[in-house]
């Protein structure tokens, strides 16, 4: 059963609403122009002037190289600043510790009872090998072995070791004997337990270091011949300039080398800048089609549904990238005076009325981030803006009725927008003073502006969809609710007891689809057309017959019966050649199903006395098909249960409360419910939601007492 979003839609199924082939064309038309429009980016860079303080920071939005002679000179001096010192073992310390170890060994027995497998020829070759290890080894702090490593030097033999006081020596940290381990058993047939024991004992001691002063310079040397060759690499996302920073002639030369990279490196054929446009694409669309298969099935289901949600989509991307290219190339850069473009709200309002809500958040979030990602706007807080206005959009939309409703809606949502204005303003300054200082009229009309165009495009585009689509929103209900529509007018005048019967209904299904959450201004407007087939043969039905004349009389209960269930197919013809939507017309094929025109086929039953093999039950059905949604089956019974409400002698609840079940009993034993889902509770509901509008509208009042006509003399009487 379809929910009220489901309405806005017609039940008509062409070939281009179930073709596969269709559905896949519009997916991959899709992720065509999502991939273009990720792909071609625009890219800004700020144009600013020579010795003027820069209104905001600018950020590398690509890596580039440059070099100047600023630039030039402080790599020259920097480069050596980054080379630190680098020590050597003092070779007498390193000595003395080779000696106290080999005495150490012939005066203690006790290695072997550690290293038991080990001799005393293979402990010593394990210290000689350790000692030249040690020998060869440098060390230096972490940025120095980086430097080194940029320069091309052999590091294999530098370790890191931390601050450490010259003139006292430095113990190596287990990461420096873990290294020189390796480098002792590298080619060699040692036992662990030597290895180990080696190790072991000088680990535990103080090591004198010296400087390697013809290292250093080496260093110095190399990094100083290799400044003349090399540009100053700076890293997307890298801070160029900052808020209030004087522009110097580095800055310029910066901004011009980005500008010049981002021609001639962003290479859109480039199979890596490709790749990632199309992971980025993939990724999208995977994730929009796990929405809507997940929580909206039906979009996916019908081609018209998609088709229409990826228009407006298209729309939104239209919409933004013709906003940015008139920003961008306008003289004054109206990105630095407008800081907070609206955009999102645009696609929430055109989304919320024509498909739902709940598909609208997901858009605006989707294309609120696209936004932040490919549009040329650098203000972190651009994305938080649109997110919340169009949300507050959303929600302002929930009532509405009319288009001139829809400026309403976007100068609320401008409110909402000027609160977080000054509140983003206040974030942005410590002091109140400050922020009053601070110039947030451009932004408020910027705002302003945007709303307004949101406002005006939306009025324009929304019949265009409904149109073109045939969608079925609460505003074009209402349109059709104005009793100076052609046909409301003819109902009016050439059927005038029908058209009572249809306003009297209209309140009554509206109530009753309300209870149980089905669309109720759908079901009140749909019952003024359900009848207007009775229009050309007003006169056979007893709502418009005048005089007590009954033309049935002249008929037999087969012409009578097809009489009567031609209205359904007179008034399909109507519908169509008024142009009315295809939900109205579902209506007005439902409204009574194929349920039996009972009275007619009684009296045929009594003239072939009561044999019901004698009687065709077809002629006297009508064609249907069954009501399908819940809105149908409202009517159903809401036309129904009034008709026969009419002829009762008396109206109370009881009375009602009989009738409506024995009409309801009497169409479920039908099987005239059986297409549209609807519970018993819901049932229940809706019969309570009946009987309640039916005694309101049949309320008795107390009776007066009739005027007695009093005489000329009792008047003058009185007078005197």
């Amino acid at each position: 059963m379809a929910d009220n979003d489901e309405l806005k839609f017609s039940r008509e199924h062409s070939f281009f609403d179930r073709s596969f082939i269709v559905r896949v064309v519009i997916g991959l038309t899709f992720a065509l122009v999502l991939f273009f429009f990720l792909h071609f980016r625009e890219v800004r860079v700020d144009v600013l002037e020579l010795a003027t303080v820069s209104p905001k920071y600018v950020i590398a939005e690509v890596n580039f190289a440059f070099a100047d002679d600023e630039a030039t000179a402080l790599l020259r001096q920097e480069a050596v600043h980054d080379i630190g010192k680098v020590f050597t073992i003092d070779p007498d310390t390193l000595m003395k510790r080779r000696s106290e170890f080999q005495n150490f060994l012939i005066q203690d027995t006790e290695w072997r009872k550690v290293a038991k497998e080990s001799t005393y020829d293979e402990m010593h070759r394990a210290i000689e090998r350790l000692c030249r290890t040690l020998m060869d080894a440098r060390f230096t702090d972490a940025r120095t072995i980086h430097k080194m490593m940029e320069l091309g030097f052999d590091t294999s033999f530098v370790y890191e070791l931390s601050h450490f006081d010259t003139s006292q020596g430095a113990y190596f940290p287990d990461k420096v004997w873990a290294s020189l381990k390796s480098e002792v058993n590298q080619g060699q047939n040692f036992h662990k337990e030597s290895v180990d024991y080696v190790i072991n004992y000088f680990r535990s001691k103080i090591w004198l270091l010296k400087v390697d002063g013809p290292l250093v310079t080496k260093l110095e040397k190399a990094a100083r011949a290799e400044i003349p060759t090399k540009y100053t690499e700076v890293m997307t996302g890298t801070r160029l300039i900052d808020r209030g920073e004087k522009v110097t002639t580095r800055h310029l030369a910066m901004l011009q080398a980005m500008k010049e990279s981002m021609t001639q490196k962003r290479d859109l054929l480039n199979p890596r800048t490709l790749a990632a446009s199309c992971a980025l694409t993939i990724l999208f669309v995977l994730i929009s089609y796990a929405f809507l298969q997940t929580l909206h099935p039906e979009i996916l289901n019908s081609n018209k549904r998609l088709f229409l949600l990826v228009s407006i989509v298209f729309l939104g991307m239209g919409f933004a990238k013709a906003t940015e290219f008139l920003f961008l190339r306008t003289t004054e850069n109206l990105f630095e005076i407008v800081h907070y473009p609206l955009l999102t709200p645009f696609l929430a309002i055109l989304v919320t009325a024509l498909i739902s809500p709940s598909v609208a958040l997901f858009v605006v979030a989707m294309m609120a981030t696209l936004y932040d990602f490919v549009l040329a706007i650098d203000f972190h807080d651009f994305m938080l803006m649109n997110l919340l206005v169009a949300f507050f959009a959303i929600l302002f939309m929930k009532s509405l009725r009319k288009r001139t409703e829809i400026f309403a809606v976007s100068i609320k949502a401008w409110v909402v927008a000027s609160l977080l204005i000054a509140a983003l303003h206040c974030y942005d300054r410590t002091r109140v003073g400050a922020m009053l200082q601070s110039n947030m009229l451009p932004d408020l009309g910027g705002a302003a502006a945007f709303m307004v165009v949101t406002a005006v495009l939306v009025v324009g585009f929304l019949p265009l969809f409904e149109a073109c689509f045939g969608i079925l929103t609460d505003i074009t209900l209402m349109e059709y609710m104005d009793p100076s529509h052609e046909l409301l007018r003819r109902l009016m005048v050439e059927a005038p007891g029908t058209y009572q019967h249809a306003l009297i209904m209209g309140n009554i299904a509206e109530s009753a689809a309300r209870a149980i959450g089905a669309n109720g201004l759908f079901c009140r407007v749909a019952t003024l057309y359900h009848d207007i087939g009775k229009m050309a043969i007003a006169q056979y039905f007893t709502e418009n017959q005048q005089h007590g004349v009954n033309i049935h009389q002249l008929l037999t209960p087969v012409e009578s019966a097809e009489v009567i269930i031609s209205h359904v197919t007179e008034g399909v013809q109507l519908a169509r050649k008024a142009h009315l939507p295809e939900q109205f017309i579902d209506i007005i094929k439902e409204h009574h199903g194929t349920s039996l025109v009972y009275y007619f086929y009684h009296k045929q039953l009594e003239l072939v006395g009561g044999k019901r093999e004698l009687v065709n039950e077809k002629e006297f059905r009508y064609s249907g098909p069954k009501p399908k949604t819940k809105e149908s089956v409202v009517i159903m019974i809401s036309d129904s249960v009034e008709a026969a409400s009419r002829s009762l002698d008396e109206v109370n609840e009881s009375t009602l409360v009989r009738l409506i079940d024995d009409i309801v009993r009497e169409k479920l034993e039908d099987g005239q419910f059986d297409e549209s889902h609807l519970t018993f509770e819901e049932l229940g509901r809706v019969k309570r939601a009946i009987v309640k509008s039916l005694l309101s509208i049949g309320h008795f009042r107390v009776k007066y007492p009739a005027r007695v006509k009093r005489d000329a003399s009792a008047v003058e009487a009185g007078r005197a």
